[in-house]
């Protein structure tokens, strides 16, 4: 699907239906909808062409957004939109609004396609123009010498803070003893000898 214009699908239909049937009217309808306003709607058969037409152009733009185009591609869209309106110029059972619509679709194709191949060549260049950062390689390990081990210190946690540290208990100071005021001592022996 990379290389294959999708509006080609309506091109071959429209020029079978063209050429296969002629006299088909494009103007008729074949069913009719009831509207909420009271209108009888119905869409016509060109109707149903042109939006299968734009059907094709979305999933085109998706296509050549996501994967790009190549040149044979390019060349093919150019080719479709050149035949086409040639057609619409030279043949009679084409020579009608429908089928130059049809061409409009084709040569917003053709734009749109250049548009976006345009684009990524500009991110392209962008992209080169960008300096590349490389990462230093690592260091070399030499594995004939054994891995050295070194020793774990094992680190002590702080201790947690106190809550009463920044209120300290009060320090009383240190009674002395008091000193007694009774008279002192006299060492009285308790057996004394009384002469007569």
């Amino acid at each position: 699907m990379i290389g294959f214009p999708l509006l080609i699908i309506p091109f071959a239909i429209y020029n079978m239906i063209a050429f296969l049937t002629p006299g088909f009217d494009w103007a008729s309808t074949p069913y009719t909808f009831p509207l909420n306003s009271g209108v009888q709607w119905g869409p016509s058969f060109a109707d149903a062409f042109l939006v299968f037409s734009l059907l094709m152009l979305m999933f085109e733009m998706i296509k050549s957004t996501r994967h790009g185009r190549s040149l044979i591609e390019h060349f093919l869209v150019l080719l479709l939109a050149c035949g086409a309106a040639a057609e619409f110029v030279l043949v009679k059972e084409v020579g009608n609004s429908v089928f130059m619509l049809f061409v409009a679709i084709c040569v917003v194709d053709l734009f749109a396609g250049f548009a976006a191949a345009l684009r990524r060549a500009r991110r392209a260049v962008v992209v080169e123009q960008a300096p590349v950062v490389v990462p230093p390689a690592p260091a070399p390990v030499n594995r004939s010498e054994p891995a050295r081990v070194e020793p774990v210190t094992r680190v002590e946690p702080a201790p947690a803070p106190s809550p009463f540290a920044s209120h300290p208990e009060p320090v009383m100071p240190r009674a002395e003893p008091v000193a007694s005021r009774a008279e002192p001592f006299v060492k009285v022996d308790p057996v004394q000898k009384i002469e007569p």
